[in-house]
């Protein structure tokens, strides 16, 4: 079985590629699953790019899976489309409801533990229980 990616996809570039290092210093040391980062426009401007997404879901993708995290509406959106489109994402792309950076880090953890994607996708989605105070 070959782990699950992760696709970070957020409106700006430099968050999504801070949370990716983030996700895989915090899944410890060791070989981690893949996991890229899909921020901003082509030109490095702000916002999502279907592109961008569906670039980074092929080079996460191992086979088993691919689980994509968003950061606000819009992103949310442009991954719907996409999944929507069915040709456009690998097969066994799921789109997890979970807090972007939280989510991120639990996701890359548990797809490194071996989890299969609804395991990555209800480990990211716990996330939302974290509580701060």
């Amino acid at each position: 079985m070959s782990p699950v990616g992760i696709v970070l996809v957020s409106h700006s570039a430099e968050v999504a590629a801070s949370v990716a290092e983030l996700a895989r210093g915090l899944a410890g040391g060791g070989e981690t699953a893949p996991v890229a980062a899909a921020g901003g426009t082509p030109d490095g401007g702000l916002g999502t790019s279907s592109d961008l997404i569906t670039r980074a879901a092929e080079e996460v993708d191992r086979g088993d899976g691919v689980a994509v995290l968003a950061d606000l509406g819009s992103a949310v959106l442009t991954v719907k489309t996409l999944l929507a489109m069915e040709d456009e994402l690998p097969q066994n792309t799921k789109l997890v409801d979970a807090p972007f950076v939280e989510g991120a880090v639990a996701a890359l953890v548990t797809a490194s533990a071996g989890g299969d994607l609804d395991a990555v996708a209800a480990a990211a989605a716990e996330a939302y229980t974290y509580r701060k105070v």
